[in-house]
This record gives structure tokens, sequence and C-alpha cells, in this order.
């Protein structure tokens, strides 16, 4: 007996649970773990789980481009996110595919925003057929996300 895992779309209907590793190329998938893991105290496990959560982040912000959602990640999935974006030639054909040609500029803040950013992300990604890392997004959503709240930045 198979079991298909779904979350609760944007209506309120139920749609398989999407795998963030299905948009990053497997080769790419491993350098990035390997980045993260050599310049953070991650192992392999915490490292897969800090750049899954980047990545259904990063396409839920591309998916809700426009809608002025404010969407930010907290401190350790942004990790995740800095470490995708530094690789910039990937980073830019990332975004050509999968956010309709524009690139999603990165604009940090100094100061956190303190306005419950991150949980409602979290809510988001899950609304977007993501599986959500609770731990991930927990432990610093009281502080919320240094993100740019704006339409087309994270």
């Amino acid at each position: 007996m198979t079991t298909t895992l779904e979350s609760p779309t944007p209506t309120g209907a139920l749609a398989p649970v999407r795998d963030p590793r299905t948009f990053i190329a497997p080769d790419h998938w491993a350098k990035l773990v390997g980045l993260l893991m050599r310049d953070h105290p991650f192992d392999s496990v915490m490292a897969e789980r800090v750049l899954g959560q980047a990545v259904a982040y990063l396409i839920t912000a591309m998916e809700t481009r426009g809608q002025g959602l404010g969407l930010a990640p907290g401190k350790i999935v942004d990790i995740g996110v800095h470490t995708m974006i530094l690789d910039t030639v990937a980073y830019a054909e990332f975004c050509q595919k999968y956010n309709d040609g524009h690139f999603l500029h990165h604009v940090p803040l100094v100061d956190v925003k303190l306005d419950g950013s991150v949980p409602r992300t979290a809510e988001q990604i899950t609304l977007h057929g993501f599986p959500v890392d609770e731990p991930l997004w927990a432990a610093d959503a009281n502080d919320c996300g240094p993100c740019h709240p704006g339409n087309d930045s994270h």
C-alpha cells in the first residue's frame, strides 16, 4: 500500500507534497549541501534540512511575487538561502527557470522586523505544498526575519 502525503492548498483542497529536491539538479544539491557543511557547523542531515527549507521558501516567494505578502525566512533557513545566492550563476539560472525570468533580489535589513513574518511565511510554504520543518522555523519565529518585505525581493 502506498500513501501519498498531502497538504492544504490556498483553497483548502489537498495537494501532493512538493519535494524541494526536484527544483535543483542532484549534483548542484550535493554541492550546496557541501558548502553548508563547510561554512557552518552542520552535519549532512542538518545541511539537507536547511537547504530543503531554503528552496521551499524561495519557490514560494517566487510563486507569490507581486502579492505583497512580506515573506521572510528565519535566521536558520536564511543560511540556506544565502548559500544558494552566493553561487551567483546557479542562482540566476534558478531565478530564470522558476521566477518567470525575473531575478529575485536579496535586500537585507539591518533590523529584524518583529512582525510575525516568519510564521506567516512557514504557513505560505505549507499552502504552496511544501513540507515545513517546524523546528527550523520555530527556532527564531519570535525574532522574525531581517529581509525586506517588498513584493519582488527577499
